[in-house]
């Protein structure tokens, strides 16, 4: 996980990101998310990029480093694009199409299933 944890994460223009300790608040236009880091590891904001480091070189440091890092990407990506579900659909015959809020998938000669999209769609 030390590979992931070393990358840094871009802060996108709409989105504040506020460390006070080890507790981290993210604020952006789809809302707000706070989070007490883990004791092992430490963030940072540099100009637009927040880095996350860890304090130990055991198995449990770099674990923690890795997770700590994917976790505050997936809030700063929450607060700025928000959640979307997306389908995707492989193989030989099988056919998707979109029809209003209604999805209709042929996924066989003789079964035709129709479902609702939902809120979100």
């Amino acid at each position: 996980m030390s590979r992931i944890g070393k990358q840094p994460i871009a802060i996108p223009a709409k989105v504040k990101v506020e460390v006070k300790g080890q507790k981290v608040h993210v604020e952006g236009p789809r809302g707000k998310l706070d989070w007490e880091l883990p004791g092992r590891t430490s963030v940072k904001v540099e100009g637009t990029n927040v880095v996350v480091s860890r304090l130990g070189e055991d198995a449990q440091a770099r674990a923690l480093h890795g997770l700590s890092r994917a976790l505050l990407n997936n809030m700063i990506k929450g607060v700025s694009d928000g959640f979307a579900k997306k389908l995707e659909i492989n193989g030989v015959g099988f056919k998707a199409a979109v029809s209003g809020k209604n999805i209709t998938m042929n996924l066989d000669q003789l079964r035709h299933p129709r479902t609702d999209q939902g809120h979100g769609g």
